[in-house]
């Protein structure tokens, strides 16, 4: 019997052997450690509150399930037809050109802070410049179409217009920023190691040229489940990104339950709308932990404003909550070695802090 009709061994996916593997890695995985721990501290210290905070954690899961669902497919879609050669290539010519472009779609695409973790990883694994993708990472949570009309219709036109340019502003100040000091010889290695790893691409730098797909070629094979070889990466890709993202926002959400359960976020965002000049840098501070997501924001916001909070506060709260929500900057945590997350970090605040005094100055204009 030919090869062909019984396949190589590299042509199946060795479920029995990856679920041992998968198993043998738990000792030594600290994130499951850290959700243990927190679960188990719960349980002594709060025993009333433990399922509710429990409860709060799966239904977050659920509610964020289906896109990030969606995205994990989308990119193991992406790396086992060897389309993520061809957007690297795309994504590698002129960098200003590449910055400018995925700040735009990072704004408009519809990705979740937490979905875009996928598409993410294996954009740099591919070999996609940080600049870039950078500049799509920072845009992408603060906006997106739902979020856009929603906003549009509670907090007004010139809000949704203001928070949407300020989206691609951020991505275009993370974006440049990068390039300037990729240029002085700085980030030239970007992603986690075992991240890289998982990512088929061994532990080459994130700023390599070329891109990494199973075929030695740069042509795509959109009809990836002709072949053996890439219908087993795209099982891997999706298995072994689906456990990646569900242990670190089981972690992401149980702190931000906890957040939410003990600290009086509400009166924490009121205490803003008596700062005076200082609201706009307090809001961006404030933004960080008291921002839930996109959605339960505007409400918040609304209400905030009607006792007082300026425009200005209001705008760099979303933007800089978007940005580093719990959820959203553990994802990156999660991805990335620590100067590029404290990078992260330090853009979010200065964006948003940037965005909210822009919008101030345009209301007493």
């Amino acid at each position: 019997m030919t090869d062909h009709a019984h396949g190589s061994s590299s042509h199946y996916f060795d479920i029995s052997g990856n679920i041992v593997s998968w198993l043998r890695s738990l000792p030594k995985d600290r994130v499951v450690w850290a959700f243990t721990a927190l679960v188990g501290a719960t349980f002594v210290l709060v025993t009333d509150e433990a399922p509710a905070l429990l409860g709060a954690t799966g239904n977050s899961l659920i509610d964020t399930g289906p896109f990030i669902a969606v995205s994990i497919l989308i990119a193991a879609y992406v790396k086992a037809t060897g389309a993520d050669a061809l957007i690297a290539k795309a994504l590698s010519g002129r960098q200003e050109s590449a910055v400018l472009t995925a700040a735009v779609f990072g704004a408009l695409s519809p990705f979740c802070s937490c979905g875009v973790v996928p598409l993410i990883a294996a954009l740099l694994a591919a070999g996609v410049p940080l600049a870039p993708v950078m500049a799509f990472w920072l845009a992408s949570p603060v906006i997106d179409p739902e979020m856009l009309v929603l906003t549009w219709g509670v907090l007004g036109p010139e809000m949704a217009i203001a928070k949407t340019l300020s989206a691609i502003g951020l991505g275009l100040l993370g974006g440049l920023s990068v390039m300037v000091l990729q240029r002085a010889g700085k980030l030239s290695d970007v992603l986690r190691d075992g991240v890289a790893r998982k990512s088929s691409c061994g532990s080459r730098p994130a700023s390599a040229s070329q891109g990494c797909g199973p075929a030695k070629d740069d042509t795509p094979r959109w009809a990836f489940w002709r072949e053996g070889n890439r219908r087993v990466q795209f099982v891997e890709e999706t298995g072994t990104m689906g456990w990646f993202l569900v242990k670190w926002l089981s972690l992401a959400f149980l702190i931000e339950a906890m957040m939410i359960a003990w600290v009086p976020m509400d009166q924490i965002a009121g205490g803003l709308s008596d700062l005076g000049p200082f609201a706009v840098p307090a809001a961006a501070a404030v933004g960080v932990p008291a921002y839930l997501n996109g959605y339960a924001a505007i409400p918040l916001v609304r209400g905030l404003m009607e006792v007082g909070l300026q425009p200005g506060a209001a705008l760099a709260f979303m933007v800089a909550g978007g940005v580093t929500c719990i959820p959203a900057a553990v994802a990156v945590k999660a991805l990335v070695k620590m100067p590029v997350f404290l990078m992260y970090l330090v853009i979010a605040a200065v964006g948003s802090v940037a965005a909210g005094l822009l919008y101030s100055l345009y209301w007493t204009l």
